[in-house]
């Protein structure tokens, strides 16, 4: 994997993912429902002099409803990360503009997890990540593999309060297990 500029010298990324696939399910379903639609519109659809423009008309708005209920909510999860590096958590987010949100690890305080009975079943889970600072209270949900992202988090968080301030231990640094999301 390529260097990322954005990292300062001596990080590294030791965990990439997406939100959990269950995000994505909710699109592909809207869209098998879409083209159901279609289908039925178009076999019930009258016979009529105007037969083609409602064609037309009907994939026009099968198409719009596509892009607006299934195309825009799958790019959003494909688009989303939750970067974990050795110096600080990375939340990185957007289709055609990007936003980014980064919490050092030195001013992590707690880290907690939630998990419904679906999401024990599916793997994935709600990460509460306390710091202390301004902003106080991070909420990330649908994390794949939350107990284990908990764990290696709190590990990091642990190694930083550990290291003495302004030094890095040496490298070469480790590319690290990359979970990459669906």
């Amino acid at each position: 994997m390529a260097h990322d500029d954005s990292l300062a010298e001596g990080e590294y990324v030791v965990l990439r993912l997406h939100p959990h696939w269950k995000v994505a399910v909710r699109p592909v379903l809207l869209l098998a429902v879409i083209v159901a639609a279609v289908v039925a519109a178009l076999v019930y659809l009258p016979r009529a002099a105007d037969q083609a423009q409602v064609r037309l008309g009907i994939a026009v708005a099968a198409v719009v409803a596509a892009i607006a209920f299934c195309a825009v909510p799958f790019l959003r999860w494909r688009t989303t990360t939750y970067e974990l590096t050795n110096h600080r958590l990375r939340l990185r987010s957007g289709i055609l503009s990007r936003t980014g949100r980064d919490f050092p690890l030195a001013r992590v305080s707690d880290v907690s997890f939630t998990q419904r009975l679906s999401d024990r079943v599916l793997g994935c889970g709600a990460l509460v990540v306390e710091s202390a600072g301004e902003h106080g209270q991070l909420v990330l949900t649908e994390i794949p593999q939350v107990v284990s992202f908990q764990a290696q988090l709190l590990q990091l968080v642990g190694d930083e309060l550990s290291r003495p301030p302004g030094t890095y231990p040496p490298g070469p640094y480790p590319p690290g297990p990359y979970l990459e999301g669906p």
